[in-house]
Parts: C-alpha cells; sequence; structure tokens
C-alpha cells in the first residue's frame, strides 16, 4: 500500500474511532432524534454505517436483488432491520471494532469511504447541534470527492450555483455564491438540507430545510 492509500486508511480509522466515542455517549433520546438523512433517524444512520462490515458480499447482492437493484431501497431497508436488531452500545462499537476493516462503496476508492463516515457522521452531529469539526486533513480528502458524479447520485442540485467555503480555501460550481463552513458545503454536495442559519446567499432558501 502506497504512503497516500495508507494515510487515507488512517484517517477512516481515526475517524471510526471518534464517531464510535461520540456516538457512544449519547443520550437515548438522541438515538431516536431525526438525522439530515431523509426518513433516518441517528440509529438508522449509524447502523448504515457500519453496514459493509458486518454483511458479505454475496448477501448485499441478494438484498440488492430482492430491492430490484435499488441501491437506495437495498439500503434503507437493511439500516432498518439492523437499527433495530442491536442495541445503540453495539451499533456506536460497530465502527470501532471495523476502524481498519478495508470496505469500500462500489464505485470509488479509500477517499469515496472516508467520504462515507464523514458525511454520515454530519448527517448526525449537524441535525444535533453538535459542534464537532472534522480535520482538516481529512475534510480535504473528502472535499476532493465532491463533483457531478457526486451530485447526481445525491440528487444535489447545484446548477448556477458557487460553492464558497468561508473557512478554507475551496470553491466548486460556477453561479451564485452560496457560504458556509466546508464541512457544511460537503452536506449541500451530497444533497442534504441543512438547518437555518448556517448558509448565506442569495440561493441559500434551496438548501434549507423548511
Amino acid at each position: 500500500m502506497g504512503t497516500a492509500a495508507h494515510d487515507i486508511t488512517a484517517a477512516i480509522a481515526a475517524e471510526r474511532r471518534e464517531l464510535a466515542a461520540l456516538f457512544g455517549d449519547l443520550d437515548p433520546e438522541r438515538w431516536e432524534a431525526p438525522s439530515l438523512c431523509a426518513g433516518w433517524r441517528v440509529r438508522e444512520v449509524v447502523a448504515h454505517m457500519s453496514m459493509g462490515f458486518r454483511h458479505s458480499t454475496p448477501a448485499v447482492l441478494w438484498e440488492l436483488a430482492k430491492a430490484g437493484g435499488s441501491i437506495n431501497r437495498m439500503a434503507d431497508r437493511l439500516a432498518r432491520r439492523d437499527a433495530a436488531a442491536h442495541p445503540d452500545e453495539r451499533l456506536a462499537a460497530f465502527l470501532s471494532e471495523h476502524a481498519h476493516h478495508p470496505w469500500k462503496p462500489p464505485v470509488g476508492g479509500f477517499e469515496t469511504a472516508l467520504a462515507h463516515d464523514v458525511v454520515h457522521g454530519l448527517d448526525v452531529t449537524v441535525a444535533l447541534g453538535l459542534d464537532r469539526r472534522v480535520p482538516e486533513d481529512r475534510l480535504s480528502v473528502v472535499l476532493g470527492t465532491v463533483g457531478p458524479r457526486t451530485s447526481r447520485f445525491f440528487g444535489a442540485d447545484l446548477d448556477g450555483v458557487r460553492l464558497h467555503a468561508d473557512d478554507l480555501d475551496w470553491t466548486y460550481g460556477t453561479g451564485a455564491p452560496l457560504h458556509g463552513t466546508a464541512q457544511d458545503l460537503l452536506l449541500v454536495a451530497y444533497g442534504r438540507c441543512l438547518p437555518p442559519g448556517r448558509l448565506t446567499g442569495e440561493v441559500c432558501h434551496r438548501f434549507v430545510a423548511g
């Protein structure tokens, strides 16, 4: 494994351990709270984050076939089933116990795997109003995954919008500027709507939960 890949896998392991510790400290009420993933509570998000560790490839392909080939339907079914099957502390522990698991999404490499953990971690922390800052080295890697394919897959409508981070030297797209922290704009690029007050710009209403 080259140095760059080693650095990213180390970042993945650190992110999983830190999120496992954070999730493990949540009160039971917060596990039931809605996340930024539409229709999922915190517990479904955390269950989904360890799906690739706990289900073999043949099992996932079988679930995908049962879902008519829809990745979203398959992921939703497994997240709901697993969230109901495991207590809070086990859902959190799966992340730390598999911190070095080599899982990667079907499309993409370790950068995309890191993005999976970072974005879903933010789905929880932003929804709960927790002030967790993703370390800049990890965030910079994940910002590099933002592109047209990401926007299409997650349903982010960025036509005529330029994402402009206020805390990092990072922009994406062309058009009316949308300002916010880099990690908030990452969520926008991954199709999330954010709580009010986190974004500024004349187009911010398009990306705020109403």
